[in-house]
């Protein structure tokens, strides 16, 4: 089964090079691209992508955010990642906000790019490292501002369960950490289920949130 996937950008070089990353790989299809708001609001409720790559500027006056804000509640089970090249701590707090499931940088190469989308896909919430560094930032100041809920949400994973969300906060795939600590993907997929499952969240933005006890 391939997954299907959709491109916003209003460059039309950029989305050409996004084009051709998901033409040319196995597993992936590409089965829709649109170079504006407009154009994106009537396609994709027509072709329901499984994964949209979502630009944030698509022109004067036109954000992909606001894409997501209107197409995310009719259409919860299409997955919307950021593509963009604001790191901007309002923009990806606005996109996360609005229903963006994972937030990546354009400069991300084919391969991270390709295995973000099969993340996300399969049920993670892929950030560049970048961008996880900033989120968790934002979440270590509010943490130093409140109580100390942290220790008594974080006591009830093990050790292994502690250290995967620590690398799942700085960015790090399940492909990633799964080389890092020398287990199969399938064992660190297992372990973030039970992540989710004991900090009652579902993705891992909530559970960085949670780790860092917002």
């Amino acid at each position: 089964m391939r997954i299907a996937v959709c491109i916003v950008d209003d460059n039309n070089e950029i989305r050409s090079a996004l084009e051709q990353i998901i033409l040319m790989a196995e597993g992936y299809e590409l089965v829709g691209s649109c170079s504006g708001l407009e154009e994106a609001l009537i396609t994709i409720p027509k072709i329901k992508p499984q994964v949209v790559l979502m630009d944030i500027n698509l022109g004067e006056n036109e954000s992909g955010i606001d894409c997501i804000r209107e197409l995310k509640p009719l259409y919860p089970e299409i997955l919307f990642m950021m593509c963009t090249v604001y790191e901007e701590d309002e923009k990806i707090f606005e996109a996360l906000s609005a229903g963006a499931n994972g937030y990546i940088l354009k400069k991300t190469t084919p391969g991270k790019l390709l295995d973000a989308i099969k993340e996300l896909y399969e049920g993670g919430a892929p950030m560049s490292s970048q961008i996880a560094r900033k989120v968790v930032n934002v979440f270590q100041t509010k943490a130093m501002e409140a109580s100390s809920s942290q220790g008594k949400s974080i006591n009830i994973l093990s050790n292994r369960e502690n250290e995967i969300l620590q690398l799942l906060a700085k960015g790090l795939l399940y492909k990633e950490i799964a080389g890092h600590l020398f287990i199969s993907q399938e064992t660190v997929r297992k372990h973030v289920y039970h992540i989710y499952e004991k900090l009652h969240v579902n993705n891992r933005v909530e559970a960085i949130n949670k780790f860092f006890g917002r």
